[in-house]
């Protein structure tokens, strides 16, 4: 009689923490309480905390809300709003789509790339004594240029995540037809629209949203560094296993932020933005 042997038990989906990923939580936890204690007080000051560390917050270059600055300028608002939005469009449909966008989609993202440093060197000239600019900067430009640079960030980054994740990512494009690209465009212009309206019930929860997508794009960010540090890219086969990787790159992007912040506020003396 010939033994099978048996079958390997299936991943777990949320595995139990280890002892290094408690340690991991824990730091997590101090590093936020710390910095928690040591930022502006209020949801308000703490989201103006982190756009301090990554955005000048220049308030005419800022949109505002019931008389309260966006922890981000105009730019940084729609390029953070537009990457959580591109990276939320490609995992609304379970898959594990690993292939770069298609040339023809690659050059309408460049083309949208290309319009941001324009109207960022643009806006940039204003700044600077007699120096030529091409039209006058606004922050309806600004918007709509940071937003089409954070489309581009999403639609390149998903794919480098899926392929550091996965060993059975498959080699297709989340944007191999158009009509998935023009769809994607249709939401981040309603999502600009929302912002434009400067209706509270829409900017305020946008406002404090862009500040959190950049703690966790950061946060996506150095995952994938951490992994692929420790090699062990292409190794998962649940979200939870990825766990403590995402609990070690929170700690590393506060501790950004958290320095971010106290250098500048060593030079500047404020928690406001750069003044014109």
């Amino acid at each position: 009689m010939e033994l099978i042997p048996p079958s390997p038990p299936p991943a777990t989906a949320w595995p139990r923490p280890s002892r290094r990923e408690v340690i991991l939580w824990g730091l997590a936890l101090g590093l936020l309480i710390f910095w928690w204690l040591h930022t502006p007080d209020g949801l308000t000051g703490k989201a103006e905390a982190i756009g301090y560390a990554v955005c000048h917050r220049i308030e005419e270059r800022s949109f505002s809300v019931a008389g309260w600055q966006f922890p981000l300028c105009a730019r940084c608002t729609g390029m953070f709003l537009g990457a959580l939005l591109g990276l939320i469009f490609q995992v609304v449909r379970p898959n594990r789509l690993g292939g770069l966008p298609p040339r023809r989609v690659l050059l309408v993202l460049g083309l949208l790339a290309v319009a941001f440093g324009v109207d960022g060197v643009n806006s940039f000239s204003r700044l600077l004594p007699f120096t030529p600019h091409l039209y006058e900067p606004n922050n309806i430009l600004r918007l709509l240029t940071g937003t089409g640079m954070g489309l581009g960030i999403a639609a390149v980054f998903m794919p480098a995540l899926q392929q550091t994740l996965w060993p059975d990512w498959l080699p297709e494009s989340f944007f191999r037809q158009w009509r998935t690209l023009g769809a994607l465009a249709l939401l981040a212009a309603l999502l600009d629209a929302l912002v434009l309206t400067g209706w509270p019930a829409f900017t305020l929860p946008l406002a404090f949203l862009s500040a959190l997508s950049v703690l966790g794009l950061l946060t996506l960010v150095y995952a994938v560094i951490l992994i692929m540090i420790f090699r062990r890219d292409n190794t998962f086969q649940t979200l939870g296993q990825v766990r403590p990787f995402l609990v070690g790159a929170f700690c590393v992007a506060l501790t950004q932020i958290g320095l971010f912040d106290f250098f500048r506020f060593l030079l500047t003396h404020t928690w406001g933005g750069f003044v014109l």
